[in-house]
């Protein structure tokens, strides 16, 4: 079992290793506001109120908006929240990893991300296998691809493309998906529909309509989630809209639609992609650790 402070060893080798490694690629760090106006509006993701705003679920809307500015290749990491989260890999303040590129789709972003965990896994471990729980994770290997379609018709038994229904989705993907992946290597999670891609572009693709997104699995656990972003303002509204209203059905408060966003999408958002990665999960795998407590200086239970 380890120590909660050789935990917070990792942590640290962790954070400084996110910063060589985008230093080293030329990204610029950035900070965005934590307390805010307008949360991102996402169906089932609720914002921690905070005088007469709210505290982040994601710095997104923000660093989106230094692209529209003219910035090409942006990282942070900093507090995030999400209100009634408590658990072994759940908690209401969290810290999130995120980094957004002009010009590139999920691909590169992809590419990144592999890049990435590899860095840290040699500048920690001093190779690229992971162990986590008694499994070696090599990260070296090519990483697994598994198509939402494929799985939920392979493992749960109907297809979310033709039959959505959210609350069936999420439920079989904890239940039944998400349990068969293997867990010795990285799981890409990819081609969603388009209802579970608020913030992606959606193509044509084997003859459907999916949203260019995919999570990553690492270990067995969910660790990021990338998009290739929607830079549409007539349609990035109309999917806020859509969530307040799927959100006021479901008695949860609807939030006010960030306009400064919008307008900075009207204004001309280059083609960008991104991604938000839990740094706490990432430090649970590096300090093979059971729990965030592990990897966190206090849990708070304010909230």
């Amino acid at each position: 079992m380890i120590s909660r402070h050789q935990g917070l060893a990792v942590r640290a080798a962790v954070l400084r290793e996110i910063r060589n490694f985008f230093d080293s690629r030329d990204f610029l760090e950035v900070e965005t506001p934590v307390r805010i106006a307008c949360p991102a509006v996402e169906t089932y993701i609720d914002a921690e109120p905070s005088g007469s705003g709210w505290l982040r679920t994601s710095p997104e809307l923000h660093m989106k908006r230094l692209l529209a500015e003219g910035l090409e290749r942006v990282f942070q990491v900093g507090p995030c929240f999400r209100s009634g989260e408590f658990g072994p890999l759940h908690h209401p303040e969290y810290s999130m990893l995120e980094w957004y590129r002009v010009g590139v789709d999920d691909a590169v972003i992809l590419d990144d991300t592999q890049a990435l965990l590899r860095h840290l896994c040699r500048g920690i471990h001093g190779s690229e296998i992971l162990s986590y729980r008694g499994q070696s994770v090599d990260l070296a290997r090519p990483w697994c691809i598994k198509k939402v379609r494929e799985e939920f018709l392979a493992q749960a038994g109907w297809d979310p493309f033709s039959e959505w229904d959210a609350d069936r989705f999420d439920l079989d993907l904890v239940e039944k998906v998400e349990p068969s992946f293997p867990t010795s290597r990285p799981v890409i999670f990819t081609d969603y529909p388009p209802e579970a891609a608020a913030f992606s572009v959606c193509e044509e693709k084997d003859g459907l309509l999916v949203g260019r997104r995919w999570e990553l699995y690492l270990g067995g656990l969910e660790l990021a989630n990338a998009y290739t972003e929607l830079t549409d303002p007539v349609e990035q509204r109309k999917r806020f809209e859509d969530s307040n209203r799927a959100r006021r059905a479901l008695g949860r408060v609807a939030y006010p639609l960030d306009e400064a966003f919008l307008e900075a999408l009207a204004a001309g958002l280059p083609d960008c992609a991104g991604i938000a990665l839990g740094v706490d999960r990432l430090t649970m795998l590096f300090a093979d650790a059971p729990s965030l407590d592990d990897v966190i200086a206090f849990r708070e239970t304010g909230y």
